[in-house]
């Protein structure tokens, strides 16, 4: 069965492509501590447009994990992180890829608030979120596994050839935002897209070898250490782990080898939610979220101002890790109860 768009999403994706003009000045960018999604998203946008006479970077306000640094091998010079604000500031077109709230910009919040009071600022998302970004066009849908996905349709829809550079990039945020397609956001549509990108001869064993199997010791050290704060309340359906404080300094490693932790919590036996906590910058405690079954855990987090899918979400609060993780786990045990 072929991939069809309906009406109103080639409007839209019509619309977006609107703000692509060979000569404009065009920024792409994504949340603080890039995913997959976000940069598989943002690479694939970029070989796409090259592909039709556009030019654009990639200005993300904080780095690149290095297991993704791959993607950037024949895009010398695209990565301007390192400048980001500047980029943002001389920007003709801003496209916010995989969020649609300003607050997961980090330092460049106020960058692209203030740029977008004078040039459009576009955004292609697949989270549940009424957005908080400057005006511009949209191509929103929470129904799509991953924000990858929706770059494949905006391309269809406008006729643009996907290369073989282009389409191992979308596969990588296809791949990583389905948990190599076992989560439940993997629909019939998601494997016709990623049929589609693999039909331009990517090999999808070389993108596993490359994200999941170029670990550095490091990482499985954090892993092990991590596993020994787990608690579980099986009457409540409930596991959760603490990252030790100091932690990733000590074994030299970022927050992108957490990636994976909290689903070794969500696997056990008769779990319902998992959680990890962990300290982040200025005072904040981040919360990753996960379910199974009909636990919704992006409305758990809303009322703590996160966000994102109905089984795998996540937010930050501020105080110590003891205050917060007696807020967060009695609100989870009253709302898996209510669950029942």
């Amino acid at each position: 069965m072929a991939i069809t768009l309906t009406g109103e999403k080639l409007t839209a994706a019509v619309g977006l492509a609107g703000l692509f003009t060979p000569r404009s000045r065009v920024v792409l960018t994504t949340h603080v501590n890039p995913d997959g999604d976000g940069l598989g998203s943002e690479v694939g946008l970029v070989h796409l447009l090259k592909g039709i006479g556009v030019t654009a970077t990639i200005a993300n306000p904080t780095p690149t994990p290095p297991r993704f640094g791959f993607l950037f091998r024949d895009l010398p010079g695209v990565d301007r992180s390192g400048e980001a604000v500047k980029e943002i500031r001389r920007a003709d077109a801003i496209v916010v890829l995989d969020i649609s709230d300003l607050g997961r910009l980090g330092m460049l919040s106020d960058a692209v608030r203030e740029r977008g009071a004078t040039v459009p600022v576009g955004c292609i998302d697949h989270h549940a979120s009424p957005g908080t970004l400057p005006v511009g066009p949209r191509y929103v849908d929470p129904s799509a596994a991953a924000t990858g996905e929706l770059i494949v349709e905006i391309a269809m829809a406008n006729e643009w050839p996907i290369s073989h550079q282009a389409a191992r990039a979308l596969y990588v945020a296809l791949v990583t935002d389905t948990g190599g397609f076992r989560f439940s956001n993997t629909h019939p549509r998601t494997l016709r897209v990623a049929a589609e990108l693999l039909e331009r001869g990517i090999d999808p064993e070389a993108i596993y070898l490359d994200v999941y199997a170029g670990a550095p010791e490091g990482r499985v050290r954090l892993l092990a250490e991590v596993l020994q704060t787990l608690v579980v309340e099986p009457e409540a359906g409930l596991a959760w782990v603490t990252v030790p404080p100091g932690a990733l300094e000590r074994f030299g490693v970022g927050s992108d080898d957490l990636d994976g932790v909290v689903e070794h919590a969500r696997s056990i036996a008769g779990i319902r939610m998992a959680l990890l906590f962990r300290d982040i910058a200025q005072g904040r405690i981040k919360v990753s979220l996960r379910s199974v079954g009909e636990v919704d855990v992006a409305a758990f987090a809303q009322p703590f101002g996160g966000g994102g899918h109905a089984k795998a979400a996540g937010m930050s609060l501020e105080g110590p890790m003891a205050a917060v993780q007696s807020t967060v786990l009695e609100a989870a045990r009253r709302h898996l109860a209510a669950d029942r």
